[in-house]
């Protein structure tokens, strides 16, 4: 029961935390952000492996020149969700 809910927290920490850096770079590419700031280069850096099997799905949408709507990125966040999701509930199957 205790293994159960502590692999349950660490998916769901591991998720949300690649969720966060990827929703930080949808925000930052969305307006426009300054990518020779070292915050905005060390999202981009640490988001890049996270989007890689999805980069190429999608076309960039650019919007006004410097906003940029990365539809990848959006994907990305919905598989992760997806993905934990999926592992969550087989860790309770499996646990009972």
């Amino acid at each position: 029961m205790r293994q159960r809910q502590i692999i349950t927290h660490m998916i769901d920490v591991v998720i949300g935390i690649a969720q966060f850096i990827i929703g930080l770079r949808i925000i930052l590419k969305l307006f426009g952000a300054n990518q020779s700031t070292p915050f905005v280069q060390w999202i981009y850096q640490t988001s890049s492996p996270l989007l890689y099997p999805f980069e190429g799905i999608f076309p960039t949408a650019n919007l006004e020149g410097t906003f940029v709507i990365e539809f990848s990125a959006l994907f990305a966040m919905i598989i992760y969700t997806i993905v934990g999701y999926v592992l969550i509930n087989l860790v309770s199957m499996f646990g009972k």
